[in-house]
């Protein structure tokens, strides 16, 4: 007997992977650049250390608050569309047989086999066809708001004590250039394993991360040093 082929496509990663990506992501730029930015302003390693935490502990929550109302409002217009579907198809049966059967003429399917197929896949499952080949939905990237906002928080947290811990180990008139030097590191590791996760090639990726970080930890360190001079 053959062995069953079994497929794992990247593709089905992609709701929690993106989540992780982001959240980490942020949190490293981030608290990076304002351990930087206020560094630039004062040697007080106090004084970077609340700010450090807190800029952690804050962005933890508005990246879950915020993932969880976006992810949330995409969810309820799935929700809504797939309420609608329902409806149409126990009150309209034939009407969303033929929106299936064309569905699948368009894809370049002869007439008649794509009405036989629509026939066969509305008496396995209608609802389940229409919203896979009608919507565009399927199990891997219908929203999770919850998933989202628990990876959000819990990956910034973790890309936000990188550069905290940096800042509590470096001597204190050192923290700007260790905390950047430290924090371009991580973004380039960082870029390369979302890339490698995601199954996509990790130059380009690496790159952008490394020169948005850099521009962050660059503008927040100006504006701390000139604002560290005029107070």
């Amino acid at each position: 007997m053959r062995a069953l082929h079994r497929e794992n496509h990247l593709i089905e990663r992609v709701g929690w992977l993106r989540a992780a990506v982001l959240g980490a992501n942020d949190g490293l730029i981030s608290t990076a650049s304002l351990i930087v930015g206020v560094a630039a302003a004062t040697t007080s390693r106090h004084q970077i250390l609340v700010a450090g935490v807190a800029g952690l502990v804050a962005g933890a929550m508005s990246m879950a608050a915020g993932e969880y109302v976006s992810v949330s409002s995409q969810s309820d217009t799935e929700e809504a569309d797939m309420a609608r579907e329902r409806k149409e198809l126990a009150e309209q049966p034939a009407a969303e047989l033929e929106e299936l059967t064309t569905i699948y003429v368009n894809r370049g399917i002869d007439p008649d086999l794509a009405r036989k197929v629509a026939e066969q896949m509305t008496a396995k499952d209608a609802f389940a066809a229409h919203m896979r080949d009608e919507l565009g939905l399927a199990a891997h990237i219908v929203a999770q708001p919850v998933q989202a906002a628990l990876t959000s928080a819990a990956t910034f947290t973790v890309g936000a004590a990188f550069p905290l811990l940096i800042s509590m180990l470096a001597p204190a008139g050192t923290i700007p250039w260790a905390v950047s030097i430290a924090g371009l590191v991580g973004l380039a590791a960082l870029g390369a394993i979302g890339a490698r996760a995601g199954g996509a090639g990790i130059i380009k990726p690496t790159v952008r991360v490394v020169f948005w970080g850099a521009i962050a930890m660059i503008a927040t360190a100006l504006i701390g040093s000139l604002v560290g001079r005029a107070v």
